[in-house]
């Protein structure tokens, strides 16, 4: 890092994104959410606050799902940050919610390590190894555990 501007070998020195796949899944899985709607999420939460037009151009580079705004509303992870009034602004403004902002922290607590993944049944359904997929992410889980606790020198 030179005169405090974080360079891209920074990024790679702490392998930010060598886990970033089933992590995204293990997150997904475990919030009844898809893995497109997270990544929206997370873009989402980048921006801050945002109106409806703002929420349609982060979906550009994704598949388009027409319900996907209902589904983040109802599902509790966007909020109305203000109400529009007729006077002053012309729509509503919102942004990710607490719960929302919870699971991305925590998904970045678990990428730079300062956290594990969950392997106990009850905080993480994919230990019931049900489907194959989920066979596999169990692998894939105990391994991102083990090398953290390596790279940490624990």
């Amino acid at each position: 890092m030179r005169r405090g501007k974080l360079e891209y070998s920074d990024l790679r020195d702490l392998s930010i994104l060598k886990h970033y796949r089933v992590i995204r899944k293990w997150a997904a899985k475990n919030n009844d959410i898809s893995t497109t709607d997270l990544e929206i999420l997370i873009y989402l939460d980048c921006v801050g606050l945002f109106n409806r037009l703002d929420f349609i151009d982060g979906q550009y580079s994704h598949s388009w799902d027409s319900a996907r705004w209902s589904r983040l509303m109802d599902g509790g992870w966007l909020t109305v940050f203000s109400k529009r009034d007729r006077v002053n602004t012309k729509k509503n403004i919102y942004k990710v919610s607490f719960k929302g902002k919870n699971l991305i922290n925590r998904i970045y607590k678990i990428m730079v390590g300062e956290e594990d993944i969950p392997t106990s049944t009850r905080r993480n359904s994919i230990m019931k190894g049900v489907t194959y997929t989920d066979k596999v992410l169990i692998k894939s889980i105990k391994d991102i555990n083990k090398d953290k606790t390596i790279n940490n020198g624990i």
